[in-house]
């Protein structure tokens, strides 16, 4: 029942974001300074404050790492063999990025951290620096060869190297590593400003989904939710049980792999030649059916 509880609350806050667009509360300019305010203040205090006192080796470990490349690996493969065929290159490269690169920032550590606790947000954390490192360049490269789309590469990846989740989990691994110590007034205000990651981050999302009305295809749509929020989690519960991994630590990766497309997907794909209302439906359709997902991952691992 408090899984439900817990979902519950979700789906709340993105009703509230949804309803704030429309009303006109949180236009462009707000949703972005709310977006600042998760991107560059409340997610990397989260993720420094889930890594800087936990061991090195109870966060990464070479099983961790290799089982989240196996899945996206995976994944990608599949999504390309599934999506290969389809005759518009704007739609089949919009399918192929948003069938792997997953909401584990905004919404998945976040989640996770309010889900199953501190133990397993050092993890998430991990994951979501994995997922940088891998998601965004790919996602990147994948749009502008499928569409031939007139951008500078370096210029596009430059951001991944100045991502500031990115840095503070680097900081967090590097005092972790050292021994080194936090004054517990900073530790205690950087745990309540962690605190408000969730929230924000949901009501940014929420003020991001879009319904279009275009005449798109929703049987790729379908397959994009299929592989996104049913295949990708589902395979990543194999790959961890055979590697026996911890169950917490478990439970967190499948959690942060069960995450809906995320919005940057939107974006990369408005800006580098992919059918940016496929998109914009991708986003929304998988968010709305990733709760009932999430709540079964829950329910089952949690």
């Amino acid at each position: 029942m408090e899984v439900f509880v817990r979902l519950g609350y979700l789906l709340a806050l993105l009703g509230v974001g949804v309803a704030a667009r429309r009303a006109g509360v949180l236009n462009d300019r707000r949703t972005g300074w709310l977006n600042d305010a998760a991107f560059y203040v409340a997610l990397p205090a989260l993720v420094f404050s889930s890594t800087y006192n936990r061991a090195l080796g109870e966060l990464v470990s070479p099983a961790l790492v290799a089982g989240v490349l196996v899945v996206f690996a995976t994944v990608i493969g599949l999504a390309w063999l599934v999506h290969r065929r389809r005759p518009s290159r704007a739609r089949r490269s919009v399918a192929l990025v948003q069938s792997y690169h997953s909401n584990l920032g905004f919404l998945g550590l976040p989640l996770v951290q309010a889900t199953l606790g501190d133990a397993a947000s050092g993890t998430a954390a991990v994951v979501l620096g994995v997922g940088i490192l891998v998601q965004t360049p790919l996602t990147v490269c994948s749009l502008i060869a499928i569409n031939d789309a007139d951008a500078d590469v370096a210029t596009e990846l430059r951001g991944v190297a100045t991502n500031p989740v990115l840095i503070a989990l680097a900081a967090g691994l590097s005092v972790s590593t050292a021994g080194l110590g936090v004054p517990g007034a900073v530790a205690t205000g950087l745990g309540w400003v962690s605190t408000l990651a969730l929230p924000i981050a949901l009501l940014c999302v929420g003020a991001s989904l879009q319904v279009v009305d275009a005449d798109v295809d929703y049987g790729l749509t379908g397959s994009v939710v299929a592989m996104k929020i049913g295949l990708m989690p589902a395979l990543a519960w194999v790959v961890f049980t055979l590697l026996s991994v911890d169950a917490t630590a478990a439970a967190a990766v499948v959690v942060m792999l069960g995450m809906p497309s995320a919005v940057s997907t939107y974006v990369y794909s408005t800006e580098l030649g992919g059918d940016s209302q496929l998109a914009s439906l991708n986003v929304f359709a998988t968010t709305l059916a990733s709760l009932a997902t999430v709540a079964l991952i829950l329910e089952v691992m949690g």
